[in-house]
């Protein structure tokens, strides 16, 4: 114990070196942007993205598969309801927070990136088979296809989760330097909010191929699931091109890294 306490404090090692004290520059400054406007981009748009498919579909679940309920006029509104309630609730048990736990159980053995383009690709791929032949899908008396369309879609959600709907949180809270990270991680939720309010309003004119129920003709159901596809995948090209990996390091390592280059590339100029 003596010997212990004989020890300054100074002579301990520290488990992360501390960075050094970087060039001083503001926020939204050209050297902001240059350091770090490649992944404030790569956060804000696949944050945007990502919201503007999974909050259209939150919301509006009932509006994509109104064909599995009963006929306008022949459904009783309590008994529809109930109905919608149910299958909301068998696609988060079975598939939204599924997602989720494998997101938490695989994102440091495989990696943020590699979990958000694998999540957009299915996403989009799912989204493509069910848009292309919507329509056949309800044109069954027996109802099998349509039960089809539904693990499908139930699927849409698993993967979303399992992918860029939980990454997107997570990595703009680890690429940025302590003094712009929070900064940083809400302006990407902001951004984010903004593809939520496009995908909420777009998804209700755009799903509607006639003027019906009040709303404005729009483009169909077909065509917006197909678009929404594509939405995924432009997610996927961005986080593949753009999205840096932060696996395996801690906050720590990544502000050293971050600063130490930052310094570097000061005394250089």
């Amino acid at each position: 114990m003596e010997k212990v306490l004989d020890v300054r404090l100074s002579m301990i090692a520290e488990e992360y070196p501390l960075p050094p004290i970087p060039h001083p520059y503001p926020l939204f400054s050209r050297e902001f942007f240059r350091r770090h406007g490649r992944d404030l981009f790569a956060c804000s748009s696949t944050w945007f993205l990502v919201d503007i498919v999974f909050y259209s579909q939150v919301l509006f679940q009932s509006e994509i598969y109104k064909r599995y309920l009963d006929e306008k006029g022949k459904a009783d509104v309590y008994k529809e309801a109930i109905h919608v309630a149910w299958i909301q609730a068998v696609i988060t048990v079975c598939s939204t927070i599924p997602g989720y736990f494998f997101s938490v159980y695989f994102i440091d053995r495989w990696g943020r990136v590699k979990i958000q383009i694998m999540g957009f690709f299915f996403m989009a791929v799912i989204f493509f088979i069910i848009g292309v032949p919507y329509y056949t899908y309800w044109t069954t008396p027996d109802h099998e296809e349509n039960k089809w369309f539904m693990v499908l879609y139930g699927l849409a959600f698993f993967f979303a989760n399992f992918g860029p709907n939980t990454t997107t949180f997570i990595v703009p809270a680890e690429l940025f330097p302590a003094r712009f990270r929070s900064t940083c991680h809400g302006i990407s939720g902001a951004v984010g909010k903004v593809g939520a309010m496009i995908g909420s309003v777009g998804f209700l004119w755009a799903s509607h191929k006639k003027k019906e129920y009040g709303y404005s003709k729009g483009i169909g159901m077909q065509v917006t699931l197909i678009i929404l596809g594509g939405v995924c995948l432009l997610g996927m090209v961005i986080t593949y091109f753009f999205t840096r990996e932060t696996m395996g390091r801690s906050l720590e390592e990544n502000e050293v890294d971050t600063e130490t280059n930052q310094v570097e590339q000061h005394s250089n100029l």
